[in-house]
């Protein structure tokens, strides 16, 4: 553990067990890009000069940054700055955990496609056809076009419910049945049909927990117990969960979740039962071996989590840039495939090139306003490491399923 020293405010700053090896200068450069040069933000004044990153977390109240970088299937550099929690907490390291949140959607289509491999799912087949507990209810919108696994991963199947609060520690939890129907103790609406399926991207929350409930049918196990088996333990993912709440042993070393503000949120950490919208716990090292699966397997290099056929399933767009739980694109004549993610209290930000260096760094942070420093430290990086403009064509949808259909159906 050393200090940092930036511009007069100290960051807890810890480089992990990777520290010990020589740091090549082009990657030493990078990480002076962000912790020293950072760009200002676009909120700054034109031509505002950059400023450190502990100025920037002090001015976002961000109380902790955590960054991993990867190339060419490995895991380069991990850095962490600050604290698990505000006002004193322990330092954060690379190992410290930290909510996912809809990141956690790239995750859940993986170990859908795995489903659909082995003949237990159907990607282009109705829903209803597999679905026990609960089934998406009939409207006018299905009577010609039916809900599938395909539409929901690609926020096309024209479900309500955007997102997900999650619950303040200790209040009660509900089942995957419970949030679909929209009953007590659920604090959301009900899922229900807004739009016709197949149609435009709105992200749909809802639409994942559809996608939740047939993963854990389909394997009848709890949906954390399915993914630990065919997606986290596969890729490597050894310092990952999806149990919610996180268990004492674990939320020891997990960082808590502050506002806008720089505050605590009340019991530090939101209980997200949505675990394919929302539910990942992780680190930014094991988020980046995650997408490294996915490089190999878009790749077609064996032993990964999918086989080519499915990842390159996965990285077509369905609609607006979205293709299976990942937003798509080109970028300096490369292809790419990211995600963010916002949690009550966590903001967090991922991107990796399916091919050339393939490199991609995953950036979490415990604040509100961290989505801000996680998009400048990629900005910063981006530039440190040469990976040119974005394709002009790249379309990105602001969106969003509404909570409630317009008017009942």
């Amino acid at each position: 553990m050393i200090r940092l020293l930036l511009l007069g405010a100290t960051l807890s700053l810890s480089l992990g067990a990777a520290a010990a090896a020589a740091i090549a200068p082009v990657d030493r450069a990078a990480i002076e890009a962000y912790e020293v040069r950072l760009p200002a933000g676009p909120t700054a004044a034109p031509g505002a000069p950059p400023k450190t990153l502990a100025a920037r977390m002090a001015e976002l109240k961000v109380p902790a940054v955590s960054v991993a970088f990867f190339e060419n299937g490995r895991v380069k550099w991990a850095r962490a700055y600050g604290v698990a929690q505000a006002g004193g907490g322990q330092a954060v390291t690379p190992q410290t955990l930290f909510q996912a949140a809809s990141m956690s959607k790239a995750l859940a289509a993986v170990a859908a496609l795995r489903l659909v491999e082995q003949g237990r799912l159907d990607l282009d087949g109705d829903v209803n056809g597999r679905l026990k507990a609960w089934t998406v209810p009939a409207s006018d919108y299905t009577g010609e076009q039916k809900v599938t696994l395909r539409r929901l991963l690609s926020h096309t199947a024209g479900l309500t419910v955007s997102g997900f609060p999650g619950y303040a520690a200790g209040r009660p939890v509900p089942s995957t049945v419970q949030i679909l129907n929209g009953a007590p103790p659920s604090n959301t609406p009900a899922v229900r049909s807004f739009e016709a399926p197949g149609g435009a991207y709105a992200y749909s929350g809802g639409g994942f927990t559809v996608a939740q409930l047939l993963i854990e049918e389909a394997q009848g196990k709890p949906y954390p117990d399915v993914l630990q088996a065919l997606v986290l333990r596969p890729a490597g993912m050894r310092r990952s969960t999806f149990d919610q709440p996180l268990p004492a042993r674990l939320a020891r070393r997990a960082a808590s979740g502050h506002d806008s503000k720089g505050a605590l949120i009340l019991g530090a950490r939101n209980t997200y039962p949505e675990y394919a919208a929302a539910g990942l716990w992780t680190t930014p090292s094991d988020y980046s071996r995650f997408m490294i699966a996915l490089q190999d397997a878009y790749a077609g290099r064996p032993g990964v989590v999918l086989s080519q056929a499915s990842a390159r399933t996965m990285m077509t767009p369905v609609d607006a840039g979205y293709g299976l739980g990942v937003v798509l694109g080109r970028r300096g004549g490369h292809g790419y495939f990211q995600h963010s993610g916002s949690n009550m209290g966590f903001q967090c930000a991922s991107f990796a090139f399916l091919d050339g260096s393939r490199q991609g760094v995953v950036v979490m942070t415990n604040g509100d306003l961290g989505g801000r420093l996680a998009g400048e430290i990629l900005s910063a990086l981006g530039d440190a490491y040469g990976w040119g403009p974005y394709d002009p064509a790249n379309k990105v949808s602001p969106r969003r399923a509404p909570m409630a259909p317009p008017s009942p159906r």
